[in-house]
């Protein structure tokens, strides 16, 4: 009796220990748990996948049926819960995250250590990038992150490169916008950027900021992919070979000083266009002051001559006495 009494005393222990104290667990703040019973993760009622929320807006029409993953309970930071034996919690971090481009999780070793991110321009030049990006898992598709892939941060960054390579290869600057002359005509023709500097490698420094933006759109999808937020990506230094780098500077210089010289003769030229305009509007104004008197004169005539014939007489008699007032000789024909 006394063992059958310590076997259900061992039972009723090994029951406690399981079930009340190893099924209790707490969610930190920066966590979010997902909890699975037999292996299978507990969905939201109504059978709603991602493809119900705004992350899939970022998705291809073929991409749609491939990354359709099912929407699932997250729990949020708190506690203590509590789990069955069959049921297993997974607990993921969602605070934001920053991490090297180049940095290689399989191989730590390439990439120069994971610091210096090689790819190759449109000219065929070996240059070295540096800079970083910030991600984060996206709460609302912890599926794709705990299932859809094996290691998603390791896929995302690879997805990362290969874009950024993908671009960098095939990079032309933006037309360098029309300056308009004093006149409203176009001074200059359109110069592409890659024209004036002529290495994509000057295109891609000039063009930093469109590099990026252009990142971070095509990088929107990751969510609905794969479950990671990349919320800003940073390219800081694009280096070219070293071989390269004094030709690159003598370029960038004669670019400049040609820059400087077209500016130069353009603020010259629109300068004497104004010069001109204002030379001919003095003119035409001395041209409309002379005529004006004229103008009144003959308006005021025109009004004498529709009083009467004695009228336009007496006006000349009038001003033939105010002239002879002024005069001090005066020349008088006389009739034979």
């Amino acid at each position: 009796m006394s063992i059958l009494t310590g076997c259900l005393s061992g039972i009723a222990a090994w029951f406690i220990m399981r079930f009340l104290l190893l099924g209790v667990y707490t969610v930190d703040q920066n966590e979010r748990a997902l909890k699975t019973a037999f292996g299978r993760a507990e969905r939201v009622p109504g059978g709603k996948t991602t493809l119900d929320l705004p992350m899939a807006e970022q998705l291809l029409a073929e991409e749609r049926p491939r990354y359709c993953y099912p929407q699932v309970r997250v729990i949020g930071p708190g506690g203590p819960y509590f789990k069955m034996p069959w049921e297993k919690v997974y607990k993921v971090s969602v605070a934001t995250e920053t991490m090297n481009m180049a940095m290689d999780l399989e191989t730590p070793q390439a990439n120069s250590g994971g610091t210096l991110l090689e790819a190759v321009t449109k000219d065929q030049l070996n240059t070295g990038l540096t800079g970083q990006i910030r991600y984060s898992v996206a709460e609302s598709n912890l599926y794709a992150f705990l299932f859809g892939i094996k290691r998603p941060v390791v896929h995302v960054m690879g997805y990362f490169v290969s874009v950024l390579r993908q671009k960098i290869a095939n990079f032309e600057a933006k037309p360098v916008p029309v300056v308009a002359a004093a006149d409203g005509q176009s001074s200059a023709p359109t110069l592409l950027g890659a024209d004036a500097a002529g290495v994509s490698i000057n295109d891609l420094r000039k063009n930093l900021r469109d590099l990026n933006d252009y990142m971070d759109a095509e990088c929107r999808a990751t969510a609905a992919r794969y479950g990671v937020t990349l919320d800003a990506s940073l390219i800081t230094g694009i280096d070219p070979p070293p071989e390269v780098e004094s030709a690159l500077a003598a370029i960038n210089t004669a670019h400049n000083q040609v820059s400087s010289d077209i500016s130069l003769a353009q603020a010259a030229a629109d300068q004497k266009i104004v010069q001109s305009r204002r030379a001919v509007e003095i003119e035409t104004l001395k041209a409309q002051a002379e005529v004006a008197p004229l103008r009144k004169m003959a308006e005021e005539l025109g009004g004498l001559k529709q009083r009467g014939p004695g009228a336009l007489s007496t006006y000349v008699r009038n001003v033939r006495l105010a002239l002879y007032a002024k005069a001090q000789q005066v020349f008088l024909e006389v009739k034979q």
